[in-house]
């Protein structure tokens, strides 16, 4: 593996507690990302040195907020993130990652089958295509669109009920204030900013989830 993705000690320790025994398949993940994924422009080398801290277990660590056994849908999912970083720290859960750009879906189901990922399925498509192929508890994204427009691919995954994810920097208050009406016409009962991985990341990941149904 390249140094430039090998774990510092701060790393190393959060990425223990958060894959536990399977760590060597998160290892095994960021060494795709690092090599193939920044060969076929899935995400920039500025990014490299920053996968664990900054992707990878930004990530993992919101597998906190699902619960046993859930489908899960990441919406927009690119290099797999977060929708293979929760895969992997959670075989117990059921995920599809929905991507409409065909070299992503390729690229993405190679990782799948090289890390035996038995718990995912890639499926091609614009998440509005896909509303009836899908029956997440879940819905997942980062780095997709502001909420405005994200409310509208994934709460519909949902079928009426279940909750959404969505990764966010610190505009989140801001952009719930903004898409509160289409929220709440999609069905959205309660929208709020939480925090997730405050025990083992330095900067802890925040997430808008909402409530459906």
């Amino acid at each position: 593996m390249s140094s430039e993705v090998e774990l510092t000690a701060e790393e190393r320790r959060a990425a223990e507690a958060v894959f536990g025994d399977r760590l060597p398949l998160a290892e095994r993940y960021v060494h795709h990302l690092a090599t193939s994924g920044m060969e076929r422009g899935l995400l920039g080398p500025r990014e490299v040195p920053r996968l664990w801290s900054r992707h990878v277990l930004n990530c993992a660590v919101v597998a906190d907020l699902i619960a046993p056994h859930a489908r899960v849908a990441d919406v927009g999912s690119g290099a797999g993130l977060p929708g293979l970083a929760l895969a992997i720290a959670r075989p117990d859960l059921d995920l599809t990652l929905v991507e409409p750009l065909e070299r992503r879906c390729v690229w993405l189901s190679e990782v799948v089958e090289d890390l035996g990922l038995d718990n995912v399925t890639v499926m091609r498509g614009r998440a509005e295509q896909v509303v009836d192929l899908i029956d997440a508890d879940v819905a997942t994204a980062r780095a997709v669109s502001a909420l405005t427009n994200l409310a509208g691919l994934t709460i519909p995954l949902l079928h009426g009920s279940g909750q959404v994810l969505a990764i966010k920097g610190r505009s989140a208050a801001e952009e719930i204030e903004k898409a509160a009406k289409v929220i709440r016409r999609l069905g959205g009962k309660e929208t709020e900013v939480v925090t997730v991985g405050d025990a083992v990341l330095a900067e802890p990941t925040t997430v808008v989830r909402i409530h459906v149904g």
